[in-house]
């Protein structure tokens, strides 16, 4: 069966960098588009980061552009988010997501989840 179980999560500074890592398997990882989204307590979970199938196209929400990386290893099954100059606001629980097709901005665009890694920038 499909499992997406995200890594490295935890507690940082403003300003500080995390890498966040989330492990695929049940299914063939380089045939997927993947995603990263984010909850904050009390709004709803939103679009962070997006990758194509080779790595070769990426996109990102604009709260996150210029700050966030994401990439992904397929002889790893791995898929990653670099987060640096994290601030208080990229506090939130980070989820992965398996993609199912060529759109990627909406949650409706992926099938799998994975149970999340809680992220909190202290100011």
């Amino acid at each position: 069966q499909v499992q997406l179980v995200e890594s490295g999560g935890g507690l940082v500074q403003t300003g500080d960098s995390l890498r966040l890592s989330c492990a695929a398997s049940g299914f063939t990882f380089s045939n997927s588009a993947m995603g990263w989204f984010r909850q904050a307590p009390g709004k709803e979970r939103e679009f962070v980061a997006f990758i194509s199938r080779s790595g070769g196209s990426t996109g990102y929400a604009d709260s996150v552009k210029g700050r966030f990386t994401i990439s992904r290893d397929n002889a790893k099954n791995t898929l990653y988010l670099l987060m640096n100059s994290l601030e208080p606001e990229d506090t939130a629980v980070y989820y992965c997501a398996r993609g199912r097709g060529a759109r990627w901005r909406r949650k409706d665009d992926y099938d799998y989840w994975g149970q999340g890694t809680q992220v909190t920038v202290s100011s």
